[in-house]
């Protein structure tokens, strides 16, 4: 990640715990608080309520790999701290990536629209082609896996 670092000390978690504000959805619980560095600190915390090591271990690479998905839109000088609910574990990367991205909305944490709507309709385009490739019977053309794989 471009601008962020971890948060990895429990002080640091119980800090943002206590005085940052918290919002919440099905899956995901976020507190954000600003830190006065001139980046974003994140914390990922996904407890054994969610599943074995493996489950945890995936679940939280899908949320770090969303946070890095729209690092670049976001606001910095924050520190974050995302929790993750046990509806967490059974969904996609999609399925997060929505939810960190409405969290981000209700706290007002992204830049300026005209970005989030460049990084929109990729996302809308690659979340098509993707959802596209896996419930239809028919497979992705030449083009459809091109633009997928110039995306990432």
């Amino acid at each position: 990640m471009l601008f962020t670092q971890s948060l990895k000390k429990n002080f640091q978690f119980r800090y943002v715990y206590h005085k940052g504000r918290s919002f919440a959805n099905r899956r995901l619980v976020m507190y954000i608080i600003k830190n006065g560095t001139a980046e974003n600190r994140l914390g990922i915390s996904v407890s054994k309520k969610v599943g074995k090591s493996v489950v945890r271990s995936h679940v939280t690479r899908l949320i770090r790999e969303s946070y890095r998905s729209m690092e670049a839109e976001l606001k910095r000088g924050y520190d974050i701290v995302v929790i993750a609910r046990v509806s967490c574990n059974e969904a996609s990367y999609w399925e997060v990536r929505d939810s960190l991205r409405h969290l981000m909305k209700k706290h007002n944490f992204f830049c300026p629209e005209e970005a989030e709507k460049k990084a929109g309709v990729a996302d809308e385009t690659a979340h098509f082609l993707y959802e596209k490739a896996r419930y239809s019977k028919a497979e992705c053309t030449a083009e459809d896996a091109a633009y997928l794989k110039k995306l990432g």
